[in-house]
């Protein structure tokens, strides 16, 4: 099992880590890997409408940027798609606020020829979904209740269902990326799961979790820490709730990401800065000593 993985399937309130033997063990590190061999223009789908709380949620834009910042650094161009629930939510945390784009909230024909036509003008090299909700097998979108929320949902699955390089990240099993796992999600984890697929996928406890997951994999693919700092994520989720973003759980406005308060949602990300760092220094030593010895006595 790969470390990463672990770190971020520690804490699972949700049960997904159920669906974990049906990927691969290193699934981090293939998405990592699958990204950067398709580098340019990325398009990142997030935010994720909680009924109860008549709003956009914390987990999913915080993950989102943290893609967007890692990939601009990598030489990508990043844009996010949301639509009008989340739209302030994400701008304010997104890199650049005018990459953001509002996907309509509309009829499947609509939707299907907005997709099309954004795919055209950008020509995206990958697509990335972090938690963002996915059709169901009716081509619903259905929250953790079993309540379908598709009217307050942009489709944007049209963009993920017309390009061949995608990447899903969740935690729950009804967003877009799930259907590579579907019929192995359990009723009691999502009672309709997505079945919207994605060329790699990433679970994990919280979503934004997963999106730091692959960021932590992408620095260790390119030995350098592109994951954001504690305090930038922190400073993040408290401007999503003074927006009033809710938590995914408890359905509240509060400084919080799937029922975990500020500091204890920060754990996660703080071990993966500590593995980043010990694989790193791990990396730099053994190119060290092989140095050292000279590439005539390398065993």
């Amino acid at each position: 099992m790969g470390a990463i993985e672990d770190t971020i399937l520690a804490r699972d309130p949700r049960g997904i880590a159920s669906v974990r033997p049906y990927l691969p063990p290193d699934f981090c590190t293939q998405a990592a890997r699958f990204a950067l061999a398709h580098p340019g223009t990325v398009l990142i789908a997030t935010g994720f409408f909680i009924l109860r709380g008549n709003a956009g949620e914390t987990d999913g834009p915080p993950g989102a940027a943290a893609m967007g910042y890692a990939l601009q650094e990598l030489g990508n161009t990043a844009y996010y798609v949301t639509d009008q629930p989340n739209l302030t939510l994400v701008r304010s945390v997104a890199h650049d606020p005018s990459r953001v784009i509002d996907f309509p909230i509309a009829d499947h024909a609509t939707s299907r020829t907005f997709a099309k036509n954004l795919l055209a003008r950008l020509s995206p090299s990958l697509l990335i979904a972090v938690e963002r909700a996915g059709f169901d097998k009716e081509r619903r979108y259905v929250n953790r209740f079993g309540v379908d929320i598709s009217h307050t949902s942009a489709k944007v699955d049209y963009l993920f269902l017309e390009h061949p390089h995608t990447i899903g990240i969740g935690d729950g099993g009804n967003e877009i990326g799930m259907g590579v796992v579907a019929q192995h999600v359990p009723k009691e984890v999502a009672s309709s799961p997505a079945v919207t697929s994605t060329s790699k996928l990433i679970i994990a406890g919280a979503s934004n979790w997963g999106a730091y997951g692959l960021v932590a994999a992408l620095s260790l693919e390119c030995g350098r820490n592109l994951l954001p700092s504690v305090e930038q994520e922190k400073e993040w989720v408290r401007r999503l709730a003074s927006l009033g973003a809710v938590d995914g759980l408890s359905c509240q406005v509060e400084e919080a990401v799937d029922g975990f308060p500020l500091e204890e949602n920060a754990l996660t990300l703080e071990e993966l800065h500590r593995l980043v760092a010990r694989e790193t220094a791990a990396a730099k030593e053994d190119t060290r000593e092989h140095h050292q010895r000279g590439p005539h006595l390398a065993p």
